[in-house]
């Protein structure tokens, strides 16, 4: 809210920047502050969620979104390649770091988008999708979701790939 200033001087009315306590209360971002669930820390308890499981569902949550090609920069896609060339399991929390600190989680997802997407919806529907898995599963409060698009796929990526894996197989296994 802001203040009308009359000053002697100039006889008009400007604004004036003192902040007054109402106002405050109801910034957008007090508004914007995520609801803790209350359920964490009951008098039988205290649920303690860690990171890497946050880290898991929002993995996991960014790669259900149509357009997202992978998740994760070149590097941590690259150790996720050799790390399934020697028959580990994909990880799920490849590009995605988590802080979760007084039952709120501040999640940031690395992403590769698939071509003709438009970015900033893709970005969003990723934002509401783990948003909406992280509270759900784990009653944490979500602070943020953002999302750090690395690069974006080609469809003749595609293709390229493909016949690199065929030129690879022994004769007859094509």
């Amino acid at each position: 809210m802001l203040m009308a200033a009359n000053t002697p001087e100039n006889n008009s009315t400007t604004p004036a920047t003192a902040a007054t306590e109402s106002s405050t209360a109801k910034s957008p971002e007090a508004a914007a502050t995520p609801k803790v669930n209350k359920n964490l820390e009951t008098e039988f308890g205290i649920t303690t969620i860690d990171d890497t499981v946050v880290s898991k569902i929002a993995g996991i949550a960014a790669r259900e979104v149509s357009g997202v090609a992978a998740l994760g920069g070149g590097g941590a896609r690259m150790m996720g390649s050799i790390r399934e060339s020697f028959g580990a399991s994909e990880d799920v929390r490849q590009g995605v770091s988590v802080q979760v600190a007084n039952g709120v989680a501040t999640i940031e997802v690395a992403i590769i988008a698939e071509y003709g997407v438009a970015i900033h919806e893709l970005a969003e529907a990723i934002r509401r999708n783990i948003m909406n898995a992280v509270e759900r599963m784990t009653g944490l409060g979500v602070d943020r979701v953002d999302v750090v698009v690395h690069d974006v796929k080609l469809p003749k990526e595609d293709l390229a790939a493909e016949q690199s894996a065929n030129n690879s197989l022994p004769l007859g296994q094509e």
